[in-house]
């Protein structure tokens, strides 16, 4: 399993529009592109100095080049739209994570 990460810093001038519009929208068309089996989003818990949120989002993936395929026939068209939408208040930076293990709490099967 892979996920990749999206960390992304949003202005707060904008903040709420693009929470909304990442919920609604961009979220739903990665995971309508089939090549992601789940996503999950996170606020980075951190005071920027630059300011801004920060948050990760995570889209779980089967392999690498299920990833790969998203890069080539999705990624540009998804990350155009974010441009045209949020042109100079975002900064993001994506990572490539491979799962080793997974564990879960005893706690947490009752």
């Amino acid at each position: 399993m892979y996920i990749y990460n999206e960390t992304i810093n949003i202005d707060e001038s904008v903040h709420k529009v693009w929470l909304k519009w990442m919920k609604e929208k961009h979220i739903p068309n990665m995971l309508s592109t089939g090549k992601f089996s789940k996503a999950k989003m996170s606020q980075v818990l951190v005071n920027e100095e630059m300011g801004g949120i920060t948050y990760s989002v995570q889209y779980t993936t089967d392999s690498i080049e299920t990833l790969q395929q998203y890069y080539l026939e999705d990624a540009k068209k998804l990350q155009e739209e974010s441009l045209l939408l949020f042109k100079d208040k975002f900064v993001v930076f994506n990572t490539e994570l491979k799962v080793i293990s997974e564990q879960f709490s005893m706690a947490s099967k009752n």
